[in-house]
């Protein structure tokens, strides 16, 4: 059954961001790439801005508001907002004592949002950025950086806004965050998966008397399974598993979110509860001002999650400090000022910026580079069109270990991207600027791993052609190709072997190199890298993903081959099919 509330699954969470904006155009303003308060904090108060991809509210924007966050960027459904929208929001959000940009601890985002940081503060805005470690099923005690963060968003996102709300200075609200996060601790379960707007089926399925134990919150099954049980069942392991992770110098008290993940409803959250509590009771732990509801969900999975934080007194400060924001209250922060300028209506509202062409490249001045900037447009023009037919059984591929996104995440990309080329193009610019374009119109759009990923590797490729204008066209795509693929190594640390993108993308390049160097006609060249680039994409469903959000449910991913490293082949067989049209021996 096709998920119903959807005009344009493509277009939902632009409509949704319209919709919570109008509603709550007293308390949150639309800015590109998320929103910020309506009524801006004192400027030499620290700004928080919390973020990641859409499919979680009340997280992310949901808690934008006085003692919480002071912006939020937000992405598409799972996928990790753009370095650009996080700079946007970031931006809009700074007073003069800087911000502190908190994710989840997952690849997209922390691509993503670091690139933001630097950037914010080559504007002059001091800025930092951590991320929320939480999740105690998604790796071992000794290996806490490679957790997700989960429910565990909403006590450190609520500490560092309410430190910051006291005054504090900017390295002290960073150091608050870290304490809170430093003794968090959350484990979750799932009785049923969730569905993507616009999809027909679930991306997970529970079988029938189990539970799933260990769910993240992006349509991720669980890292294992337990049979059906009690509230009371559930909630001694919950509980139980919690404590073996107390920390050794933890007090008594204890803040509490039990989190339910979209379905699961505030009754049985309530039944859950009652059996939680006595349990907490015995091990000697006060429960301070528990939260009981949805607090970071994960768009319609039946599903919930406790939470612990061990608080010493100033996390128990912070974590009762008043708060006010459309989807969180607590206590009184005072009356909420009126907005000086009112929200506009949602059809006068802009989105994004459209695409412009590049403003920093020269204009042709010969045939041969508008030749080549057509060439380009063509390419992206394939690619797009390639996607678009293979974006179900990307998404599926994708589905198997992690959010199932990918096919469409990656044709949001390739979408922008051609538009932005096409326009440097119309605007008389030539192959190198054409690609800028698209690079950066790629990362904006598509937003998450793969987004930033692909916007580094075009930008690269471009970056290449312009300083490298080798003549023989093998040897020139050859250098472009190895440039691209060193960019995506570097920003996002993957090698051979690690299940990425990276494992189709080095054997393309190296069997280009090794083609081009040996005197091959480019068609020839490129036939042998393309069959490098497929023959590793399929060899990955052998792997075990050691990077990502397949990570923590690598045997189930193994069998599959990696989405990455599939469209990535796909990708380079259509820049073959322009580059080089069949029968031809040069472009």
């Amino acid at each position: 059954m096709v998920r119903p509330l959807a005009d344009d699954p493509a277009r939902f969470v632009d409509d949704a961001l319209d919709g919570f904006v109008d509603l709550y155009a007293d308390q949150v303003r639309r800015v590109p790439g998320g929103v910020v308060r309506a009524v801006p904090a004192p400027r030499s108060q620290v700004a928080v801005v919390v973020g990641g991809g859409s499919g979680h509210y009340p997280a992310f924007c949901g808690l934008v508001g006085p003692g919480y966050a002071h912006g939020a960027v937000v992405g598409n459904v799972f996928t990790s907002p753009s370095t650009a929208d996080a700079v946007s929001v970031g931006a809009a959000a700074a007073g003069d004592a800087g911000v502190l940009l908190l994710t989840g601890n997952y690849a997209g985002d922390v691509m993503n949002f670091t690139l933001a940081r630097d950037e914010l503060r080559s504007r002059g805005i001091p800025a930092e950025f951590l991320v929320v470690t939480d999740d105690v099923a998604s790796a071992p005690a000794d290996d806490v950086t490679r957790r997700r963060g989960i429910a565990g968003d909403h006590v450190v996102f609520k500490v560092a806004g309410a430190a910051a709300a006291e005054g504090l200075s900017f390295d002290e609200v960073v150091a608050a965050a870290r304490h809170a996060n430093d003794r968090t601790r959350t484990l979750g379960v799932a009785f049923d998966g969730c569905t993507l707007p616009g999809a027909d089926q679930p991306l997970f399925t529970v079988p029938e008397g189990t539970v799933g134990l260990g769910v993240g919150i992006h349509g991720e099954p669980g890292i294992g399974e337990m049979p059906a049980c009690t509230a009371s069942e559930l909630a001694a392991l919950l509980v139980e598993r919690l404590l073996g992770e107390r920390p050794a110098d933890a007090g008594p008290r204890v803040g509490v979110v039990l989190n339910g993940l979209g379905r699961t409803k505030y009754e049985e959250l309530f039944v859950l509860w009652r059996a939680v509590r006595p349990l907490l009771d015995a091990a000697g732990l006060q429960a301070v001002q528990p939260d009981v509801g949805e607090l970071v969900t994960s768009l319609d999975m039946s599903g919930c999650s406790l939470t612990l934080v061990w608080l010493d007194d100033d996390l128990e400060r912070w974590w009762c400090a008043p708060a006010h924001t459309p989807a969180y209250r607590r206590g009184q922060v005072g009356v909420t000022a009126t907005p000086s300028v009112p929200a506009a209506p949602a059809a006068e509202r802009t989105v994004a910026a459209t695409a412009t062409p590049s403003q920093d490249a020269a204009r042709v001045v010969d045939p041969t580079d508008a030749a080549e900037a057509q060439v380009v447009v063509a390419t992206l023009a394939r690619v797009r069109e390639l996607l678009t037919e293979l974006e179900p059984e990307l998404g599926r591929l994708d589905a198997v270990a992690g959010d199932g996104d990918h096919g469409r995440g990656m044709l949001r990309g390739a979408g922008a991207a051609a538009d932005a080329a096409a326009a440097a193009a119309d605007a008389g610019h030539g192959a190198v600027a054409c690609l800028r374009d698209a690079g950066r119109a790629w990362a904006d759009r598509a937003g998450g791993t793969s987004g930033v990923l692909w916007g580094a590797g075009i930008g690269a490729v471009a970056h290449a052609l312009a300083a490298r204008p080798v003549a023989d066209p093998a040897a020139r795509a050859a250098a472009a190709a190895r440039a691209g693929v060193a960019a995506v190594v570097t920003l996002g640390g993957a090698k051979q072997g690690d299940k990425t993108m990276v494992d189709a993308a080095e054997p393309f390049a190296a069997a280009l190199e090794q083609a081009a160097g040996a005197g091959q006609a480019p068609a020839a060249a490129w036939d042998a890298a393309l069959e490098a680039a497929r023959t590793a994409a399929q060899a990955t469903a052998d792997l075990r993903p050691r990077l990502g959000r397949a990570r923590p449910l690598a045997e189930r991913s193994v069998g599959t081959p990696d989405p990455g490293a599939v469209s990535f082949a796909a990708i380079v067989a259509a820049v073959r099919s322009t580059v080089v049209p069949e029968g031809e021996e040069t472009p």
